[in-house]
């Protein structure tokens, strides 16, 4: 339902009848709505922090473990719309301290083995930025997903996982110069 209405779209009352319950109850549970929602978000995010363990877990070379990243990060944001929903939602509104949350709650033990890889592969460059760089093109291919196959030159294999992963791998490690 966040993800459906948003964080400030959807009341405790709303959410507890759609549920069955009372808001009363909800409260005994959570003391406040960001609580409930955190906490929810934490749920939501939970399942897909065992597809990217086995991504830290593995042991192979840094360039192999980024197009691992990349392939568990296509897939993570593919199969669940409700959670990519929510979190562009949670975007759109910008409001800081729930992102603050989102991020301590959520996503900061991730964000920091991907700054880790980041560091392997790019000794010399930002690894903030290059973090954030690659989750930035897989996002941006995923979204545009529906717009992507309408444009000239478009092939199928284009929305197949492992393509978009081998494909964003090796323009981040070679960049668009051909040697």
């Amino acid at each position: 339902m966040f993800a459906q209405k948003g964080y400030t779209g959807l009341s405790m009352r709303q959410l507890a009848q759609k549920v069955g319950i009372s808001v009363a109850a909800i409260y005994h549970h959570f003391p406040d709505k960001q609580s409930l929602y955190l906490e929810a978000t934490r749920h939501a995010f939970s399942g897909k922090e065992l597809v990217f363990a086995q991504v830290w877990e593995a042991d192979c070379a840094p360039a192999e473990k980024l197009k691992k990243f990349i392939l568990a990060l296509i897939t993570v944001i593919t199969q669940d719309t409700d959670f990519c929903r929510l979190m562009q939602r949670e975007i759109m509104e910008a409001d800081s301290e729930r992102m603050q949350l989102l991020v301590q709650g959520v996503f900061k033990n991730q964000f920091l083995l991907l700054l880790q890889l980041a560091e392997q592969l790019a000794p010399n460059r930002d690894a903030f930025l290059v973090a954030t760089s690659i989750v930035g093109l897989v996002k941006i291919y995923v979204d545009h997903k529906p717009l992507n196959r309408h444009f000239p030159g478009w092939r199928p294999d284009y929305e197949q996982p492992e393509v978009i992963a081998a494909h964003v791998t090796d323009l981040l490690l070679n960049g668009l110069v051909i040697k």
